[in-house]
């Protein structure tokens, strides 16, 4: 179905990375988008500050309380729930922030989606829950393997959301992004990381481990995922991968974003940013044959693309003086 011109939806997690994003192109397509940022006395919006649409509203408040769930939810068509703590390397020491966070707070926008007659609510997983590939491409039937607490808990995630699919018939969706990048991403991510020490002049770059492999979705391409997500007929219950279906390695994406930015740079293995052996994720590499089969959805910019964009955005001296370079972000 459709979403046509002026029906609400709402957005949690929509003052970071990707919520960002996937708010400016609900606003494009013409949606009166009900934003959520995370409550905090500053009433700093993250990436929505300072933006103004007729028909966005702003609202502040936290996944983890039930009460005020169900206030943001009446009135909505959709909810796209991205609201997470998603930094893996926190959750080793404060993953019970995690529980409450990614786990009740699903819990509270599952119940309040119920009690409030959604016609979809979109869960946002993470190919993390897959772990190290033990084949790939990765489909929706891989092993699921809790590689750190983040993990767990995006797992624990995904399962309140499909039980409320077989117990109580929510239309619910997992939409299970794989690694999404590109402008506004958190430089907890290593392409950020990269980008903003080498526009700071930098020669010696830090960094963890460079042979594990990823696929990476430019956050455009990811955004249109969620949308196909909530218009296709038929889906609710499906765990449905966004992925490119290609890998690259970590050594192989910082090679190319130094010929990118022009620069002759070598690469340090920071040990404050290598995870614990049984926790790194060696290979991702999606397979996304059911969104493709179920939706229009297919991957549109290229990794050479992808990676042109996001130096131009964050070489941007306005955008770059928003990150700390010189700290390790976990």
């Amino acid at each position: 179905m459709e979403l046509k011109a002026n029906t609400q939806v709402l957005v949690t997690g929509a003052d970071g990375f990707i919520g960002s994003h996937l708010v400016d192109l609900l606003l494009q397509k013409g949606l009166k988008v009900r934003a959520l940022s995370q409550y905090n006395s500053f009433n700093y919006w993250g990436w929505l500050e300072g933006k103004q649409h007729p028909c966005l509203e702003v609202v502040t408040g936290d996944v983890r309380d039930a009460a005020f769930c169900r206030h943001i939810v009446k009135g909505c068509d959709t909810v796209f729930h991205l609201a997470a703590l998603i930094a893996i390397p926190y959750s080793y020491v404060a993953p019970d922030s995690y529980v409450d966070t990614n786990i009740k707070g699903t819990l509270n926008m599952c119940q309040a989606s119920m009690d409030e007659g959604v016609r979809r609510l979109i869960v946002t997983s993470t190919s993390e829950v897959y772990g190290t590939a033990r084949y790939v491409p990765i489909d929706e039937k891989h092993p699921r393997q809790p590689q750190s607490p983040y993990s767990a808990t995006k797992i624990g995630a995904d399962a309140i959301a499909q039980s409320f699919f077989n117990a109580f018939s929510l239309p619910v969706v997992v939409a299970r992004p794989f690694n999404t990048y590109g402008p506004r991403q958190s430089a907890r991510a290593i392409i950020p990381t990269i980008i903003t020490q080498i526009a700071n002049g930098v020669d010696t770059i830090k960094v963890g481990d460079l042979t594990p492999t990823r696929d990476f979705n430019y956050v455009e391409d990811t955004c249109r995922g969620f949308l196909a997500l909530a218009q296709a007929d038929g889906i609710e219950g499906h765990d449905i991968n966004i992925a490119t279906g290609t890998e690259v390695t970590m050594r192989q994406t910082l090679d190319t974003i130094a010929r990118l930015m022009g620069r002759d740079v070598t690469f340090q293995v920071d040990p404050q940013r290598i995870r614990p052996g049984k926790s790194e994720v060696f290979r991702l590499c999606g397979d996304n044959s059911l969104i493709t089969s179920l939706t229009d959805w297919r991957p549109q910019i290229s990794m050479e693309e992808g990676l042109k964009r996001t130096i131009e955005w964050f070489t941007n001296p306005d955008n770059l003086a928003h990150y700390k370079w010189q700290i390790y972000n976990r």
